[in-house]
């Protein structure tokens, strides 16, 4: 019959909509704000998420993890004492010139990598910036021999005599490596061993020393040798 209720267990438009309501489903505007409240990102910040979706990495934040200048690790102002973690942070060191999206802050000591680029340590597939006090590299050795030096990265590269010069902070020497990724190269900072064996690969007069690099003798600097506790 047309005009009679309907049937018992059918729901007319009205309440069938208040009951689907009630069931856990949410109108787009209430959606909408169920999303914002349990803590989603806007638009603007969910971007980085969006790209990753697409392919590319997420954008690369600082994590609290610090490089010292004398090749102490710590991550959140608490030292790194693992050994063999903190030779996979040495190995790991790795430069990204372009970093647009990074956020590069100067550090504490007015040092920084390179403008447009930044530092991070590349672990399996976890990329995180990192913050460099002064060096990002450590030359572990000088071989006389060839004239190279191997570095805490692994890598091995002819040392530029002309780039050496003494640190600021202690008077340790420091030398440009990797100068293909960016210009002036970025800055290696010698440990104690190999210093010592840059110093005795020197011969020549004291006031004119020159570095024994393979069959060659290379000049230093004048400003290396003009320096306090230079050569």
């Amino acid at each position: 019959m047309t005009g009679g209720p309907p049937a018992s267990g059918a729901r007319s438009e009205p309440e069938a909509s208040g009951v689907h309501q009630a069931s856990g489903a949410r109108s787009e505007p209430e959606a909408s704000g169920v999303r914002q409240a349990s803590g989603a990102r806007s638009e603007p910040e969910a971007s980085g998420v969006r790209e990753a979706g697409r392919g590319g990495p997420p954008p690369l934040r600082p994590f609290g993890l610090v490089l010292h200048h004398d090749g102490r690790w710590t991550h959140e102002g608490v030292p790194i004492l693992h050994a063999r973690l903190r030779r996979a942070f040495d190995r790991s060191v790795r430069f990204l010139a372009d970093a647009s999206e990074a956020r590069s802050e100067p550090q504490a000591s007015g040092r920084g990598p390179p403008p447009g680029g930044v530092y991070v340590v590349q672990l399996g597939r976890f990329r995180g910036q990192i913050e460099v006090e002064e060096a990002a590299f450590f030359v572990r050795e000088y071989d006389a021999a060839t004239g190279e030096v191997a570095l805490s990265d692994g890598s091995r590269e002819a040392l530029e005599p002309a780039t050496l010069r003494t640190s600021a902070r202690d008077g340790a020497l420091l030398c440009a490596v990797k100068r293909a990724l960016a210009p002036g190269g970025l800055l290696a900072r010698f440990q104690h061993a190999a210093q010592a064996q840059l110093l005795g690969a020197l011969e020549g007069p004291d006031d004119a020393p020159r570095l024994r690099a393979g069959e060659r003798t290379l000049a230093l600097p004048a400003a290396l040798l003009d320096a306090p506790g230079g050569p």
